[in-house]
Parts: C-alpha cells; structure tokens; sequence
C-alpha cells in the first residue's frame, strides 16, 4: 500500500519507525531482533536507509597509494523484501543520488518494482566520508530533484533506453526530506522552502521531515509550507536524546537546535540511565503535542536502538 493511501485510510495518527541496515557481515537476524519488539506497535510502514559506498586509502606493494572502495551497509533492497515478507507491512527504501548512475537507478528502482515495493524516500543523500561537499557520481544525479524526476519518468514508462517503447510503468508513490530547521547547505530558509515546493510541483506525495526537538520549529515549517501552496502530508522525524554527547554532536551534523530547558536537564543528569530517561520524557511530551496538533504520522529514527524508541511509543498509543 501506498504511504499516501495509508494515511488517508488512517482516523489516527499513524506510528513508522526508520531502520539502519546491518554493517557488512551481519545477517538479517539482526534487523529481525531489532523490529521484533517494535511490531507491538504495529507500525505503518518501515523505512530503511541506504548508505553511499565509502572508500579507503590502501598502500600497494610499490608504496604507492591507491582508494579503494568499500560498502559498509549494503542490502536495502533486499531487507525491504525480507520485511515485507516477514512481518507483512510495507517497506520504505531511501534512494539516494550519491554513488549511482542514471542507469544503476533505473536497474534498482525496476527491482523494486519487481517485488512489490510501492514507496521510495527521494534523497541527494551525503557527501562522501571526509570529502567537503557533495559530488555526484559521474553520470548520476547531483539534486534530488532531478532524482525524482527519474523515478516520475519511470511511473510514466519512459526509460533512459529511448528504444524502450510502450514499457511497463513502476507505480511508486515518492517522498521527499524537509527541514524545519532548513537544510545545512541552504543558502536561506525561504530558499529551502523554495526548492521543497519544486520537488512537490515534480511528483513528491509527502514529506518525512529531519528530526527536529522544538515542536514549534515544526509548526512553523508546516504553516509556511501551506503558505506557499505545499498541501501534501508533513511527516514529523523523532528521536530522542539519549546521551550528553549528543548535545553538541547532533546540532552541526543536522543543523539543529537543542531546547535550552532540554538541554540543561540533560547535563544536570546525574548518570547515563538519567539522561536517557529525561530525552524520552521530552520526546514522549512532544509526540503528545504533536498529536494534538493533527500530524498524520510519528516517524522514528531508531538508529539501532529500538529500546528507546519501545519506551516512547509505548507510552502514546
């Protein structure tokens, strides 16, 4: 079932919770262990990330250098079929522009449509690990937009092979990223406002948003997307804070900011066990408001903890 369609047909908010792939070694046991007792739940839907290829610097035998490539999470394609197949809910793979080319999209997007997967998050994705900005790869996409469009043009069956005629048409309803708190390389937050509503304009159905700690940051961005003519369903991102590092980790890496009051009582947090449970009594509060306010779904980042995000949800179904 499409996102949209689950939304529609849903007199609640709905509950998702978004997974990280294995690293490399790892089996499927692992992703199993984690949903297992999130399922209680009965989530709508599970996202799962795909992470770009990384490389390493190797010494040859003649001492000089070379980079070589490495996979660290590979295999969303295939755990999205082996959650459909196991649990029976649908699966949300992220697509992402960085390390493909046109032609590797098409190939993935086609597999996904061969198993059934209905629904696709549209991502630039990151940079490169330790590169200072974003470069596509050669013959790939560099924004998201033009990401979207590939996969628009392949539910309109129109193939980069131009001697393709009459294909079969994929039917996956697209998502696309927002932020409240606008987007690290934005120029402004209008101009990132601005861009959001193109990738609308060019087939997105609804927006998962970056986690964010201050609801009000999110019913302003909500309030503003409208006000350009944004009407397409806006996913909250949640997580909650569970260490004191991540005060000054998270902000830089997702342009965010901390809740002064949150962030006090999670230094004045006597032990490790304090401050995980002052970050989810604060998200615990924050889903209840944003409940309130009528959001259609509560989309966790479990970030392979699924014990925090059990003692959130629990409390708010």
């Amino acid at each position: 079932m499409k996102i949209t369609e689950h939304i529609h047909q849903a007199k609640k908010p709905l509950i998702s919770f978004e997974i990280l792939p294995p690293l490399k070694g790892k089996d499927i046991s692992s992703i199993y262990n984690h949903l297992d007792p999130l399922m209680e739940f009965k989530p709508s839907w599970i996202n799962v990330t795909y992470h770009r290829s990384e490389t390493i610097i190797k010494k040859k035998e003649d001492g000089s250098f070379e980079k070589v490539p490495i996979r660290k999470r590979p295999g969303t394609v295939g755990i999205c079929a082996a959650i459909m197949n196991h649990y029976g809910v649908d699966a949300v793979p992220h697509i992402i522009c960085g390390g493909f080319t046109k032609p590797d999209t098409e190939d993935a997007l086609i597999d996904l449509n061969f198993l059934g997967i209905q629904n696709v998050l549209v991502l630039r994705g990151d940079a490169e690990k330790h590169a200072p900005n974003f470069e596509p790869e050669k013959g790939g996409h560099r924004y998201a937009i033009d990401l979207l469009k590939q996969v628009s043009q392949l539910n309109n069956g129109i193939y980069l092979d131009e001697n393709i005629r009459d294909g079969g048409k994929s039917n996956f309803c697209m998502g696309v990223a927002g932020y409240p708190e606008m987007h690290l390389e934005a120029v402004s937050y209008e101009n990132d406002l601005k861009w959001l509503k193109a990738k609308v304009d060019a087939g997105a159905e609804y927006i998962m948003t970056q986690m964010f700690f201050d609801n009000q940051k999110f019913f302003s961005f909500v309030k503003d997307c409208k006000a350009i003519g944004i009407h397409v369903p806006i996913i909250p991102g949640l997580k909650p804070l569970t260490t004191q590092k991540q005060l000054s980790i998270l902000p830089p890496i997702f342009n965010i900011d901390i809740p002064n009051d949150l962030a006090t009582a999670i230094t004045q947090a006597k032990t490790d066990e304090a401050v995980r449970q002052v970050g989810i009594e604060w998200l615990i509060q924050q889903c209840k408001e944003l409940k309130e306010f009528g959001v259609p779904v509560l989309h966790f980042y479990t970030m392979g903890k699924a014990h925090n995000t059990y003692d959130v949800v629990k409390q708010i179904i």
